[in-house]
């Protein structure tokens, strides 16, 4: 089974949010819908990154490192690179598939 570490930025705050799940598409509307209270207040975000990961506890050691404070660096300058203004205005469930195949393209 497939495991998805992912990083959402809040479009209206200065926010990051890192999670991971095994149905990302679903997760990122939840985040979206506010149905999330970690993250209600923050929305509508964006995905700006997605790691796959094998099993669950490689998924939490990339978890870990996007939580620390030189993954959450890393997080802010792939938020700001050129391109992210296209992505952002597609629907959640599309920026998913779209970095999914970008990310899928590179290995």
């Amino acid at each position: 089974m497939q495991h998805y570490v992912y990083a959402l930025k809040s479009k209206n705050k200065n926010y990051i949010y890192v999670g991971l799940t095994s149905d990302l598409e679903d997760r990122i509307k939840r985040h979206n819908d506010g149905r999330e209270r970690t993250t209600k207040f923050y929305r509508p975000f964006t995905l700006i990154h997605v790691e796959l990961a094998d099993n669950n506890i490689q998924a939490r050691i990339f978890e870990k490192y996007f939580k620390s404070g030189y993954g959450k660096e890393t997080l802010r300058e792939i938020a700001s690179t050129v391109g992210m203004a296209e992505l952002a205005d597609l629907p959640a469930g599309r920026q998913a598939r779209t970095l999914i195949c970008n990310i899928m393209c590179m290995l």
